[in-house]
C-alpha cells in the first residue's frame, strides 16, 4: 500500500471514506474463471466497473499494490501458476506478466511494503509455508525471503509499516487461528504473535488501518461466517470480534481506504450462492458493515488490492 497507508495524519472523518479506488482481479463466476479486473471508489458508495483484464482468467489469486500499480500473483487456470503481474493505477487497462514466484501455488496471502510485494503460505501438491518477495522499482522474479510457523493455505494477509501478518487458513491437520508476523525491513522468518477469535479458512477477508489488522468472513465445516475481527499492530496479542458483515461469506477478497475496510465478493450464506456484494465496515469505531455496493459480476476466489 502507498506510504500515506500508514499515516495516522491521513486518517478523516470516521464517516467518509478518501480517495482512491479498491480493486478486485480474476475470481471463479458460475460459468468459470474470469481475468476481469474491475474497481470501486472510496470516495463515494457505488458499483463497481470492469476497467481491464489480467493475462489469462484464473482464481486463487492475491494481489498487493505501490504507490502506482497493482499487483496480482499465483492462483490456478486450470493448473497452479507462479505468475506476477501488474497494471497502471493511473493509467488503467490491462495487466502485464512482470516476473514470477518461487513456486507455482494458489491460495496465497498478499503483502506490501512502501517498497516490495509479499506473498506468504499457499497450496499446490502440497500446503506451503514460504514468504516471498519481489521488488517494486524493477520487475523481476521474487525470491524466497523464510518461511510461515505453519504451511497452510487460504490465510488472509495484512500489513503493517513494519510488518507482514498471516492470519488463519487450513493446514495439514486442519483450519488454524494462528496469526504470524514477519518483518519487512529484514528477510527472516515469522513468529507466532497471537490467535484469531474463531478457527476459520477458505479466503476470509484481509484489510488494514494505519493501527490494526482486520480479517473478515471466511468458513468452516460447510459454513460461511459474518465475523469481523482485528488485532493491533503496536503490541502482538489475540484478535478481537469487533462486528459482523451485511452477510456471511467465504472466498471474499478485502480492501482498504485510509478509514474503511471492505470485504468483496464471495460465496454468500444468504443465497447460497455466488455474490457480488461489497460490504464496507468503519476502522474508527468497532461496529457492523453496510452493503454499499456490487462488483461487476459475482464471483468468488478473487485477488484484490487499493490505489489510496
Amino acid at each position: 500500500m502507498p506510504l500515506g497507508a500508514f499515516k495516522a495524519a491521513l486518517m478523516g472523518t470516521a464517516g467518509v471514506s478518501t480517495g482512491g479506488y479498491g480493486y478486485t482481479m480474476g475470481g471463479l463466476e458460475a460459468g468459470g474463471r474470469v481475468d476481469t479486473i474491475d474497481k470501486f471508489a472510496f470516495a463515494s458508495d457505488a458499483n463497481a466497473t470492469d476497467v481491464g483484464d489480467i493475462t489469462a482468467a484464473r482464481s486463487g489469486s492475491s494481489g498487493t499494490n505501490s504507490s502506482s500499480h497493482g499487483y496480482i500473483c499465483g492462483g490456478s487456470d486450470g493448473s497452479y501458476v507462479n505468475i506476477i503481474e501488474k497494471f497502471s493505477f493511473s493509467a488503467g487497462g490491462d495487466s502485464s506478466d512482470v516476473g514470477d514466484l518461487t513456486e507455482a501455488t494458489g491460495y496465497v496471502a498478499g503483502h506490501q511494503s512502501s517498497s516490495h510485494g509479499y506473498r506468504s503460505n499457499g497450496y499446490a501438491a502440497v500446503r506451503v509455508n514460504v514468504i516471498d518477495k519481489w521488488s517494486y522499482a524493477s520487475d523481476g522474479n521474487a525470491t524466497d525471503v523464510g518461511d510461515l510457523t505453519v504451511a497452510r493455505f487460504g490465510a488472509v494477509g495484512a500489513s503493517s509499516s513494519a510488518s507482514g501478518y498471516t492470519a488463519g487458513g487450513q493446514s495439514a491437520t486442519g483450519n488454524t487461528d494462528i496469526i504470524d508476523k514477519f518483518s519487512l525491513s529484514s528477510d527472516g522468518n515469522s513468529t507466532d504473535v497471537g490467535d484469531l477469535t474463531f478457527v476459520l479458512s477458505y479466503h476470509a477477508a484481509g484489510a488494514q488501518s494505519s493501527a490494526s489488522g482486520y480479517n473478515a468472513g471466511g468458513s468452516r465445516g460447510g459454513g460461511d461466517y459474518d465475523i469481523i475481527e482485528k488485532w493491533s499492530f503496536s503490541s502482538d496479542g489475540d484478535a478481537t470480534d469487533v462486528g459482523d458483515l451485511y452477510e456471511g461469506k467465504s472466498e471474499s477478497c478485502g480492501q482498504s481506504s485510509d478509514n474503511h475496510g471492505y470485504c468483496s465478493g464471495g460465496f454468500g450464506r444468504v443465497a447460497d450462492d455466488y455474490t457480488d456484494g461489497i460490504d464496507k465496515y468503519a476502522f474508527a469505531s468497532d461496529g457492523n458493515a453496510s452493503d454499499v455496493g456490487n462488483l461487476a459480476a459475482a464471483r468468488m476466489q478473487l485477488g484484490s488490492c487499493s490505489d489510496k
